[in-house]
């Protein structure tokens, strides 16, 4: 029976992560779904567009404690049942998992960026800070969030096995998961970095992109009408 907790933990924590609160918070609060505007990526940064700071917040708190509950739930209450770092690293990794390929969203979820830095806390106060701190350092400087999210996640892993024996115990199974979840981040950013590489990515507090071709179009028709008349 003690085989059991830990699929059934990191199933629970799977679950939990496909709860989509970008979605769930924006319908709840009357706004636009996320995944039709701006980028359509259903997280706290898109939020962000509908205008919402207060639905933004609110995803970003929800979305980060869905990835810090199920890890924190197994390092508080786990030994009992069996429960190891084995299953700190398997349940934190499902828990970002749901997020990005959530089973009650046909699949279709977001990037991540919360969600794992929810699971960095769970694992390590200190470590969620260092990588948070990361996160607005190069926000502050280069405006861009997505390059943001990228380096933070590249210096996870590497704050998590620097300390090794400082701060903690670096577990290798810990460390897998850390290291699984910045390549799935990075991945899932693909479409961000060649936007980078190009300089066509938008900076944080810009303004938002020019109308579609056919709102042009029909804003042009009026004065299209004037020149006839002349």
């Amino acid at each position: 029976m003690t085989a059991v907790y830990p699929v059934l933990a990191t199933v629970a924590a799977y679950l939990l992560g496909s709860l989509s609160f970008a979605v769930i918070v924006t319908r709840v609060m009357g706004l636009s779904d996320p995944r039709t505007y701006g980028s359509k990526n259903p997280g706290a940064t898109n939020v962000l567009r509908s205008g919402s700071k207060a639905a933004a917040i609110v995803t970003l708190l929800l979305d980060a404690m869905k990835g810090w509950l199920p890890v924190a739930l197994v390092m508080w209450f786990g030994h009992p049942y069996g429960l190891e770092d084995g299953t700190v690293a398997l349940v934190g990794l499902a828990a970002f998992l749901g997020h990005l390929w959530p089973v009650f969203f046909r699949f279709q979820g977001g990037k991540g960026v919360a969600t794992a830095l929810g699971v960095l806390v769970g694992i390590s106060g200190w470590l969620g800070l260092a990588t948070a701190a990361t996160w607005l350092i190069i926000a502050f400087f280069f405006r861009y969030s997505s390059l943001a999210s990228l380096v933070a996640a590249a210096f996870a892993p590497v704050y998590y096995l620097l300390v090794d024996g400082v701060v903690w115990y670096a577990e290798g199974t810990i460390a897998a998961s850390i290291v699984v979840m910045a390549l799935l981040l990075a991945w899932r950013h693909r479409e961000n970095i060649q936007r980078l590489i190009a300089g066509t990515e938008s900076r944080l507090g810009s303004k938002k992109a020019k109308p579609a071709e056919g709102e042009e179009s029909a804003k042009a028709k009026p004065s299209a009408k004037v020149k006839a008349k002349h």
